[in-house]
């Protein structure tokens, strides 16, 4: 029995990544399940199995919530809000999702940050093409077809938006992960409304560009993330040559994605644990002092 679960959450996981697709995926689970008609129901467990539970639910009475938009480069960019309700004047942190689009999952992380005493805003970057759609291989193929430099721009938008909003003291920061780790990396070098940059496991920005930042980074990195780490070096060095303040923690036996805790597969506990404490630390350092 054991093994047999084994195997349909591998397959899953095989399907949510995009090495098949879901006919395929159906197909094979239908054979492991005996029949269509199992295999449609056991699709709605693994699907509720990998949704997990919301950290900061949506109704959350500590919190204001809503969705809203604001004006990018591409014209109305679609955003989850969030704040601690009151009239105390908070700073900014704009949120970057995964390659897989503002999902629930990031709408959660995003509640978080708020609930720690910002002002919360996880932007859509699917919004000039209609929004996160909820094929996840689907976001994942559209954000690879996203012009980067209009991207960037939207975000930069964000940050400009969250520094003027009247319930902001006009410091704002920035926490992505994944390729948002990547555009969190580019927002440090784009946007001058940042002041602090927290990076999981993105994408390092050209060398060239480094001399550019003003913010200080915290970047997180996992150490059976290999892809990912080939660039640090070069970064390490241009952020050095810049005087950069930085701060770059490996955890090792970790993967890339660790801190995404619908995800079993890649989730780990103690680094997701530790990264986010130093996060919600490096963040109210930078921007409430």
């Amino acid at each position: 029995m054991e093994q047999m679960e084994g195997s349909r959450a591998s397959l899953y996981d095989k399907y949510r990544k995009g090495f098949i697709n879901r006919r395929e995926f159906l197909r094979r689970l239908s054979v492991l399940a005996g029949s269509a008609t199992a295999a449609n129901a056991l699709l709605v467990i693994l699907e509720k199995s990998y949704a997990g539970a919301d950290v900061v639910q949506k109704d959350d009475p500590r919190l204001y919530t809503r969705a809203i938009t604001y004006p990018g480069e591409t014209g109305e960019i679609r955003g989850e809000f969030a704040r601690l309700k009151g009239d105390a004047k908070l700073p900014g942190v704009v949120v970057i999702h995964e390659n897989r689009g503002l999902n629930a999952h990031i709408a959660d992380v995003n509640r978080r940050v708020a609930l720690e005493g910002f002002l919360s805003l996880a932007p859509d970057a699917l919004s000039p093409v209609g929004g996160t759609p909820k094929d996840e291989n689907r976001a994942i193929e559209l954000i690879g077809k996203l012009d980067q430099q209009s991207t960037v721009k939207n975000f930069v938008a964000a940050a400009r938006y969250l520094k003027t909003h009247p319930m902001s003291t006009g410091k704002v920061g920035v926490v992505g992960f994944c390729w948002g780790g990547a555009m969190a990396n580019q927002l440090a070098v784009h946007s001058p409304d940042v002041s602090a940059v927290v990076s999981y496991y993105g994408r390092q920005p050209a060398s060239e560009d480094v001399s550019r930042i003003k913010a200080s980074l915290l970047l997180h990195y996992a150490g059976l993330d290999e892809g990912i780490n080939k660039g640090i070096p070069a970064y390490e060095a241009a952020l050095k040559k810049a005087s950069v303040d930085y701060r770059l923690y490996m955890y090792e036996g970790a993967q890339h994605a660790f801190n995404n805790d619908t995800n079993p597969a890649r989730y780990n506990k103690e680094a997701a644990d530790l990264a986010w404490k130093r996060t919600i630390a490096f963040l109210k350092e930078k921007l409430k002092t």
